[in-house]
């Protein structure tokens, strides 16, 4: 006798040839959207710039900031002091002034 084909399995034949490339569009449209979407993905790309020059912008102001400390460092060597830096640093740590003397805060 001959099989009768029936309507279900033709579409379970059909859906068992299909399963493995479905399988693999699904994958390969998974790690395609996690490369766009991604946290480390085409998107973030834009994000990891601004943080960048956020970054080398402090960076810059720290750099100054060091130059400045440098330079007093140097005003302070023992064997050349500035003597109006260390009167400055004399007059600060111990709060002395003359009677005379107007004082302004620069907000140190």
């Amino acid at each position: 006798m001959a099989r009768v084909t029936t309507k279900t399995s033709k579409l379970r034949k059909t859906m068992r040839k299909a399963a493995w490339p479905a399988l693999g569009l699904t994958l390969m449209a998974f790690f395609g959207a996690y490369a766009v979407l991604g946290p480390n993905g085409m998107f973030a790309y834009g994000d990891y710039k601004r943080q960048l020059a956020k970054r080398e912008q402090d960076y810059a102001a720290l750099d100054r900031r060091r130059e400045v400390l440098k330079n007093r460092v140097a005003l302070l060597n023992p064997d050349h002091a500035n003597p109006d830096m260390v009167d400055e640093m004399v007059r600060k740590e111990l709060n002395v002034a003359h009677p005379d003397e107007v004082i302004v805060p620069l907000g140190n």
